[in-house]
């Protein structure tokens, strides 16, 4: 079931493979999370890869030295592991947080899959026992779990151990509001990667959508307090729907699109922007069952969403004011001409576009998740690859990584060609503005 609605909702991929070292241009994703432990975890683990390509070269020494770094990094997951289980909160929370930044960014399904139990069990009782910081970095640690895991039995276990655990501490009031938010989240990623049938979907999808529905009853539309919680229900919701049934998503249609255009009015940026996405998603998908579509609030919709896509109060900070106007731009014309503007993410060698709303939600939520790992686990994790077909890891030999590579030298000549084409283009800008005035 699931992965047949996801080949309905395909990402476009190319495969930038260029033997003569030349590199397409592309957009950077601005979005990435800059989390500095994780980017430093990062660039250790993706140089220890290349040292395996250049160990192929003859050099005994490199080969022996990857392998030592790899049984030190195992080691210290042994360690966070084991620590998790401790009586000291301080103890359990730091190790939570060193695996948080591991699993991020490394890919280590193999290592897992062995102590998956042990690991479960750990964060099964950091989930029951804990306080709001244990449980939140518990259920982060679980979402990046299910993602080394994959769909498979293991990953289907570890989900279905757990599921009851989230649903608890989302649904209890009187939980900490930073675990709760986790847990919406870790819930809607999860039941994504690893739910076996329809019936654990649709059961996430009805725990989800009682956030919303608390949103809309209070003050017509007016975000309740717990504003960062919606927010995350809202967005595992919309995740959870890209994978539905057609005859769930027809009533997702009739109960949610006329109320959800009520929440572009609360004064919580995040909100209006995850509401107006899941708007756009909302349209998307039933475009897909009928190209014809058309909805009686459409016309009063878009004079919203023109507001919106130019805002230009004061009250609000300059960054959310950018943020929003970008969003709702894409949002109004989507809604308008049925026109998606394409995203390009860059990862190693390879070029993936995000050309849907169903595709920029999956990427967006593996991305809050992964933070400044994405890439990484997009080149090497074959669950992410899966889900975004892109098919079997790259196997690259070392001429290949070096010939896409590009010199110090012809980095530096290219950019003073740019910035001497960039001059000369300005000038004659300047000359002409000179002979009007």
């Amino acid at each position: 079931m699931r992965n047949s609605v996801r080949h309905s909702q395909p990402c476009s991929l190319i495969f930038a493979l260029d033997g003569t070292g030349s590199r397409h241009c592309t957009r950077a994703d601005s979005e990435a999370s800059e989390d500095e432990g994780a980017s430093d975890i990062l660039s250790h683990c993706s140089s220890a890869s290349e040292n395996v390509s250049v160990a192929e070269e003859g050099s005994g020494n490199d080969t022996q030295d990857f392998l030592s770094a790899q049984e030190q990094r195992e080691d210290k997951l042994k360690e966070d592991i084991d620590n998790i289980t401790e009586k000291s909160t301080k103890t359990r929370v730091t190790a939570l947080g060193s695996l948080r930044l591991s699993l991020s960014s490394q890919v280590l399904s193999d290592f897992l899959a062995e102590r998956r139990v042990t690991l479960t069990d750990a964060l099964e009782r950091c989930l029951k026992k804990g306080k709001d910081e244990e449980q939140s970095l518990a259920a982060t640690v679980l979402s990046l779990l299910c993602i080394q895991l994959g769909s498979g039995p293991e990953g289907e276990e570890v989900f279905h151990c757990l599921k009851p655990i989230l649903i608890s501490i989302l649904t209890d009031s009187s939980a900490g509001l930073t675990a709760r938010q986790s847990c919406a989240t870790a819930l809607g990623l999860c039941c994504f990667i690893a739910a076996a049938d329809v019936e654990d979907l649709i059961s996430c999808l009805g725990i989800l959508e009682g956030i919303l529905t608390m949103l809309y009853s209070e003050n017509n539309g007016t975000p309740p307090s717990q504003q960062g919680l919606v927010c995350c229900a809202i967005q595992s919701w919309a995740l959870l729907l890209t994978i539905c049934p057609a005859s769930h998503v027809k009533k997702m249609l009739e109960s949610h699109l006329p109320r959800l255009s009520g929440v572009l009015a609360c004064e919580f940026v995040s909100l209006r922007i995850a509401a107006g996405e899941s708007l756009a998603l909302l349209y998307e998908l039933a475009r897909d069952l009928d190209e014809d579509f058309y909805s009686e609030d459409t016309d009063t919709l878009c004079v919203t969403l023109k507001q919106l896509a130019t805002d230009s109060n004061k009250y609000r900070a300059k960054t959310d004011r950018r943020k929003q106007r970008s969003i709702f731009r894409d949002v109004l014309h989507y809604i308008e001409s049925s026109e998606f503007q394409e995203e390009t993410i860059k990862f190693g060698l390879e070029v993936m576009y995000v050309d849907s709303w169903a595709c920029r939600r999956t990427y967006s939520s593996f991305k809050e998740a992964l933070g400044s790992g994405v890439r990484h686990h997009l080149q090497y994790n074959e669950v992410l690859r899966d889900i975004f077909s892109l098919g079997p890891p790259l196997v690259l030999d070392a001429a290949a990584i070096k010939a896409s590579k590009i010199s110090r030298v012809e980095k530096h000549m290219f950019n003073s060609a740019a910035f001497k084409a960039r001059t000369k283009a300005r000038n004659r800008v300047r000359d002409k503005r000179a002979d009007i005035l």
